[in-house]
């Protein structure tokens, strides 16, 4: 699932999840929650992970590997 992706590709990157929250613009515990697998994000916030780890939209949310 994409909190699995999430994880896996902050690790990758070697960031924390509150740069990772600063730097697309949501809250620290709105990205845990993600991780987490508490909440989905948006499309709006899926559009803006994958411009920020440089994945497709397939990849995050688990339709290609």
């Amino acid at each position: 699932m994409i909190n699995e992706k999430l994880k896996q590709l902050r690790k990758e990157k070697g960031v924390s999840q509150k740069e990772i929250s600063s730097a697309i613009g949501i809250t620290l515990s709105a990205y845990s929650n993600y991780e987490q697998g508490i909440r989905e994000p948006s499309i709006d916030i899926i559009i803006k992970l994958c411009k920020y780890f440089k994945v497709s939209a397939d990849y995050l949310i688990g339709l290609e590997d």
